[in-house]
């Protein structure tokens, strides 16, 4: 056998197959993620301090209802873009939002009350993540910080949203 050979050999006995079955292992797990874009329904947000979560959104309807600094409840109508809608579900995978806990608050139920309360829930085809976070919360400083930005990037798009339709 010469040198040649053993390599084309080597190649169709041992490489092509390995390369044939990662494919095939990591289509397969691509195809069966658990939160995909496509089986993306909507998104709601909810806040408020204590239980009173008065501020709230749902892109399914569009409905956006907040308080005002002087404490009067405006209600509007808000749709979010198909593009809007895939950004935030991108930048909840990218901050990892599918490994985060349901509920993160405080031990202190005081403490619980007193600050801001939010309700995260992304819906799709087959499931649900649903965060219930409290400012107050006492976890891991990197969980709060990816809580954080993910909320703000909602209000974000939500706001842009909102500016648009009053043009």
């Amino acid at each position: 056998m010469t040198a040649k050979s053993k390599k084309i050999f080597l190649a169709a006995t041992v490489v092509v197959p390995f390369l044939v079955y990662c494919f095939y292992y990591y289509g397969m797990m691509i195809k069966n993620a658990p939160y995909r874009f496509k089986d993306f329904q909507y998104l709601s947000l909810k806040y408020g301090k204590g239980d009173s979560l008065l501020n709230q959104y749902n892109s399914k309807t569009g409905e956006y209802q907040y308080l005002t600094t002087s404490g009067k409840l405006v209600k509007k109508n808000v749709k979010l873009g198909k593009t809007a809608l895939q950004y935030l579900h991108f930048k909840a995978a990218d901050l990892g939002l599918w490994n985060f806990p349901a509920n993160e608050l405080p031990g202190d139920s005081a403490l619980q009350h007193s600050a801001p309360n939010y309700i995260i829930e992304f819906h799709y085809k087959d499931k649900s993540k649903i965060v219930h976070y409290n400012v107050a919360y006492n976890g891991p400083v990197a969980l709060k910080d990816a809580n954080e930005r993910l909320i703000k990037e909602i209000q974000k798009k939500i706001d842009e949203a909102e500016t648009l339709e009053n043009k």
